[in-house]
C-alpha cells in the first residue's frame, strides 16, 4: 500500500519519493536501535535489521530505484570510517611497539583468511572468484565496535594498547588482501590467466592513493589552524573527504586506505584531536544509512537457495561456517602472533576474543566487490557478510569485554576503580577508609559527567554564543554612541 502511495508520488516528483525514503530510512534505524538498546546490541546490528525489514524482501518501503542510487553511501562511510580510525596512528606511541603489533596483526589477519580460503575453496568446492575475496574480507576487523567497548569500560593497560594498534593495522592488511583478491576474482571470472600486472597494478594504485590521501592530510593542516571557527573547521574537513572520495571513485580504488593516511598525517602534523570529535557528530547519520542501505540490499532467497554459480551450497550454510572458521582463525593467529612476540599470558591467552567484531570495513568492501563481480557472485558475497556481520554484532562486543575482563584490562573492584595510599600509617578506621574511597569516586565520576565529544560539541555552541555576546556589545556600544 505504502509502495504503491510512493510509486503515485513519483509520478508527480521523484525528489519528494528520495526525500521521503531517506526519512523513513533514517527513522526506522533509530526506532529499531530502541529495541536493541533494551537487548544490549549494539546499533550497526539495528540499522542492518531495519534495512531488511523495510527492504524488498519485507515491507518493501523503499523503492530498488532508491536503493541501486545510493550505492555511494558506501564509499563515504568507509571514508569517514578510515579516517577516525587514523586518529590512532600518532608516531610517538607507535614506535616503540610497531613491530610486535606488526607481528600479531599479520598473523591474526592473514591465517582468519588462509583458513576461510581452506574452507571455501578446497573443501565446499566453490569458485575462485568468490572464494579469494571472501577470505580476503575474513581479515577485516570492526574497530568501532571494539572501541567502543574500551571506552564503555575504561579499560587500560598493555592489552588496550596492542588491541587499538592491532584493529588499525588490521584494515590496512584487509584492505591490501582484498586489492589483490578482487584482481585475481576479475581476471578468473573473465577467464584469461592471472599475470603479475593484474596482481601488482592494483597495489600500486593503493600505494599511490596511500600517498596522496597524505597529501590530503597536510593540506587538511594548512586550511585548519586554530583560528578557524569549528563550523568552518568542519566545512573544509568534510570538503576534502568527500573530494578525496571523488578522486578515488575516479579511478576505481577504495578511499579506505588513503582516508587512514590522511588522519594518520592530520593528527600527527596538528595534535588536533578535536576535528575528529567534532566528525563524530557529523557521522552518525551518514553511517546510519549506509548500514540500513546495506539491509536493503540483503537478499533473504538467495540466503536459503543454493547458489549454482558459486559452487552449489547454499549460502545459510556458507554463512554459518564462515562465522565459525573466521573466529577460529582469528584466535589462533592472535595466539601465535602473542606467543611469537613474548606477551604476557592475558593478553596470549584472551586477545583473539577481542577481534571477533566485523562490520563496517568488511561490509564496506563487499559492497564495493559486489560492484565489481556483478551478477550472482557479487550478490553472494554482500549477502554472506551481511549475514554473518550480523552474527558478529551480536556475540562481538560481549567477546570483546569479556577478554578484556579476563586479561585484567578493567575491574569492577572497588580498589581497583579508585586506588589509595596506604592508610594503616594514618591510623584511618575502616569506615573511614570506605568514606575517603567515595569521595574519590565522586570526583571521578565528575570528571567524566561530559563525554569527550559533548565536550567539543559544548565548546563550539560556548564560542558561537561568545560570538553573539561580543556583537550585542558592539551594537550596544554604537547605540550609546
Amino acid at each position: 500500500m505504502f509502495h504503491s502511495f510512493l510509486e503515485k508520488l513519483s509520478q508527480q516528483s521523484e525528489v519528494a519519493v528520495i526525500i521521503i525514503s531517506i526519512a523513513i530510512m533514517l527513522l526506522c534505524g533509530f526506532l529499531m536501535t530502541r529495541i536493541t538498546k533494551k537487548l544490549k546490541l549494539p546499533n550497526v546490528t539495528a540499522y542492518i535489521i531495519a534495512g531488511i525489514i523495510i527492504g524488498p524482501f519485507c515491507l518493501n518501503l523503499i523503492s530498488k530505484d532508491i536503493i541501486d542510487g545510493t550505492e555511494f553511501l558506501a564509499d563515504i562511510a568507509l571514508a569517514f570510517i578510515a579516517f577516525g580510525t587514523g586518529e590512532f596512528f600518532k608516531f610517538s606511541k607507535l614506535k616503540n611497539s610497531a613491530g610486535k603489533v606488526i607481528v600479531i596483526t599479520l598473523f591474526e589477519a592473514l591465517m582468519a583468511s588462509v583458513l576461510v580460503f581452506v574452507l571455501t575453496f578446497w573443501i565446499l568446492k566453490l569458485n575462485l572468484a568468490f572464494s579469494i575475496v571472501l577470505s580476503a574480507l575474513a581479515s577485516a576487523t570492526a574497530p568501532a565496535s571494539t572501541i567502543m567497548t574500551i571506552r564503555q569500560t575504561d579499560a587500560k593497560g598493555d592489552f588496550v594498547d596492542t588491541l587499538l594498534q592491532v584493529v588499525a593495522y588490521d584494515d590496512i592488511v584487509a584492505l591490501l588482501a582484498y586489492s589483490i583478491a578482487i584482481s585475481i576474482a576479475v581476471s578468473s571470472s573473465t577467464g584469461k590467466a592471472v599475470s603479475f600486472g593484474d596482481v601488482a597494478l592494483p597495489i600500486v594504485k593503493n600505494l599511490s592513493v596511500l600517498v596522496l590521501g597524505g597529501v590530503f592530510g597536510l593540506i587538511m593542516k594548512l586550511l585548519i589552524q586554530k583560528k578557524r571557527s569549528t563550523d568552518n573547521r568542519l566545512i573544509i574537513a568534510i570538503a576534502l573527504l568527500f573530494g578525496f572520495c571523488g578522486i578515488c571513485a575516479c579511478v576505481n580504488v577504495s578511499p579506505l586506505l588513503g582516508c587512514m593516511s590522511m588522519g594518520s598525517v592530520y593528527i600527527n602534523a596538528s595534535d588536533d584531536d578535536k576535528l575528529f570529535k567534532q566528525l563524530n557528530y557529523f557521522t552518525p547519520p551518514i553511517l546510519l544509512l549506509f548500514f540500513v542501505r546495506s539491509g536493503l540490499s540483503f537478499d533473504l532467497n538467495a540466503l536459503i537457495k543454493p547458489s549454482g554459480t558459486i559452487g552449489g551450497v547454499s549460502l545459510l550454510v556458507i554463512g554459518i561456517l564462515y562465522f565459525i572458521v573466521r573466529i577460529l582463525g582469528k584466535y589462533s593467529g592472535a595466539f601465535l602472533g602473542c606467543l611469537i612476540t613474548k606477551k604476557p599470558k592475558e593478553t596470549r591467552n584472551y586477545f583473539g576474543l577481542a577481534l571477533i567484531p566485523q562490520a563496517g570495513v568488511a561490509i564496506g568492501l563487499a559492497a564495493i566487490g559486489a560492484r565489481t563481480l556483478g551478477g550472482e557472485s557479487g550478490q553472494a558475497l554482500e549477502t554472506v557478510i551481511l549475514a554473518s556481520s550480523v552474527l558478529y554484532e551480536l556475540v562481538g562486543p560481549a567477546a570483546a569485554k569479556l577478554s578484556l575482563y579476563l586479561s585484567k584490562s578493567y575491574s569492577n573492584k572497588l580498589e581497583d576503580l579508585v586506588p589509595l595510599e596506604e592508610t594503616a600509617d594514618k591510623g584511618n578506621s575502616t569506615l573511614e577508609t570506605l568514606i575517603e574511597r567515595i569521595k574519590k569516586i565522586q570526583e571521578e565520576l565528575e570528571k567524566k559527567t561530559e563525554d569527550e565529544e559533548e565536550a567539543a560539541f559544548t565548546e563550539a555552541a560556548e564560542e558561537f554564543t561568545s560570538f553573539e555576546n561580543l556583537q550585542a556589545k558592539f551594537i550596544t556600544r554604537g547605540k550609546k554612541q
